[in-house]
């Protein structure tokens, strides 16, 4: 029993002491908040919006799903295509007219519903015959694809800049992102107790504090720090360059919107089971760890679908773009073992006071980029790592034929798309996202394969809900 007490980590129903949680919920915030701006910024949606909406949505998903499913919300890029193609797109931190972001909103909305169906769905056939179609040999691998496909993401950001002036295309810059991948990792590793369950806040400050050093130390020359585009930030101004309320647009009824953007929440249904499964793995292995019940969290995938679907409403009726649950803030928890729904909660209101202070919006976008791609090499890693895990917990057959042409196809469809077609693939006059279209290739190819197998087979696929409810 001594032992037990002795494991570092906090599960979904346990509250950490306020000021741990209020360093928690920042890291989870830093975590989020590269993503869920690009988004913003490539889109041409409104930034201090986007924030806000990324917070209410957070809070209202961890309501609906009664605080039994740990998971941060924020901006989707699985919808950027279906979004640039109905607006025909901004430069880069621009924003769009109010009217086109009222079309894109209604169509949100509508793939809102399409999850909120999904999960009933899920919730009537239950999880056993989810599973039958999303088997361990599919959301294991569509996990691996959506880290992998990032690779190139954390690589860019972490390297200098190929034609850039300044700071930012020098050398300098592998300075700072290793030093805040290193840091990161060894604060992860060797840090003890409260230490190290903070590795993502400690990295990217000792990367900031390098780039700070460079700047001082070269006279202004090597400044890593950014600076938001012009008119990236709008809103109603309370108090000038302190204060702003975010800006907000109410939806508009739009035939071509419903048909561009309601159907990519079909595509992302895998994705959002993968990340389920995935928290599942690592929330119940700390449960037995500490000697604690398992918890259901695997068989709440309905909930989470519906809880996904209300995100997109609720994010959408203020004017912020869909979203989805954050695979970051999920590489996060596993890194720093710190699973407290109250943690995320907190990060959630935190992001909604950020999206009101101006100058708290510019000091955390102004992190170097050298430094998010020094985290985002061991996040997306991370990612990929957890789909490995889902495969092994559920003790998948890697010797069947069946599994590995599944795994295979997954893989090669989803990585090769992102490398040979910038992450969307032509395919019958579509342009269908390459996590997306691998994981409809596996889901397809599994059903076919399944055809005719006896039960026991079954076993080699996935394993029986009793099982995976108990992690043994």
């Amino acid at each position: 029993m001594e032992e037990v007490k002795k494991v570092t980590g906090y599960l979904p129903d346990e509250n950490p002491p306020f000021w741990k949680l209020f360093l928690y919920a920042i890291q989870q915030v830093i975590v989020m908040f590269p993503a869920t701006i690009l988004v913003a910024l490539i889109t041409g949606f409104h930034l201090s919006t986007t924030i806000f909406a990324s917070g209410v949505a957070t809070i209202a998903f961890i309501l609906v799903t009664g605080k039994k499913i740990p998971l941060y919300y924020g901006s989707s890029f699985s919808y950027l295509p279906a979004i640039i193609g109905l607006t025909g797109g901004v430069e880069f931190g621009k924003i769009l007219p109010d009217a086109a972001i009222s079309e894109v909103q209604f169509g949100i909305i509508a793939s809102g519903f399409i999850s909120i169906i999904a999960g009933l769905i899920v919730r009537y056939v239950g999880r056993e015959a989810i599973e039958k179609v999303l088997p361990p040999t599919v959301t294991g691998p569509v996990a691996i694809v959506i880290g992998l496909t990032l690779a190139a993401t954390a690589l860019s950001d972490a390297a200098p800049q190929a034609g850039m002036a300044g700071a930012v295309g020098t050398d300098w810059v592998w300075l700072v992102s290793l030093v805040t991948l290193v840091v990161t990792i060894l604060a992860s590793v060797y840090l003890k107790g409260f230490w190290g369950q903070v590795p993502l806040l400690i990295g990217p400050l000792v990367g900031c504090a390098v780039a700070g050093l460079l700047y001082v130390c070269s006279g202004g020359d090597l400044n890593l720090f950014r600076a938001l585009p012009e008119g990236a930030q709008s809103g109603k101004t309370i108090i000038e360059g302190l204060l702003s309320v975010p800006h907000f647009t109410l939806p508009k009824f739009s035939l071509a919107a419903l048909a561009a953007i309601m159907p990519v929440a079909i595509a992302t249904i895998p994705e959002s089971t993968a990340h389920v499964f995935q928290l599942d793995v690592y929330v119940n292995d700390l449960a037995k760890k500490k000697g604690k019940k398992p918890y259901d969290i695997g068989d709440r995938l309905g909930q989470n679908l519906i809880g996904d679907g209300i995100g997109d409403i609720v994010a959408s009726l203020f004017g912020g773009p869909a979203g989805t649950n954050y695979g970051e803030n999920i590489s996060a928890m596993a890194i720093t073992k710190v699973f407290s729904v109250s943690v995320l909660l907190v990060a959630a209101v935190i992001a909604i006071i950020i999206s009101f202070f101006t100058p708290l919006i510019n000091a955390i976008y102004a992190i170097p980029q050298a430094v998010i791609g020094g985290i985002e090499i061991y996040l997306f890693g991370a990612i990929a790592a957890q789909g490995i895990a889902i495969m092994i917990d559920k003790q998948a057959d890697m010797f069947s034929a069946k599994n590995i042409a599944v795994i295979a196809v997954i893989m090669i469809v989803g990585i090769g798309g992102q490398y040979a077609f910038g992450g969307n693939i032509p395919f019958l006059g579509m342009s269908v996202p390459c996590v997306a279209g691998a994981a409809i290739c596996g889901i397809l190819l599994n059903a076919v394969l399944s055809i005719g197998k006896k039960r026991e087979s079954e076993a080699s696929v996935a394993v029986p809900a009793s099982e995976e409810v108990t992690g043994e």
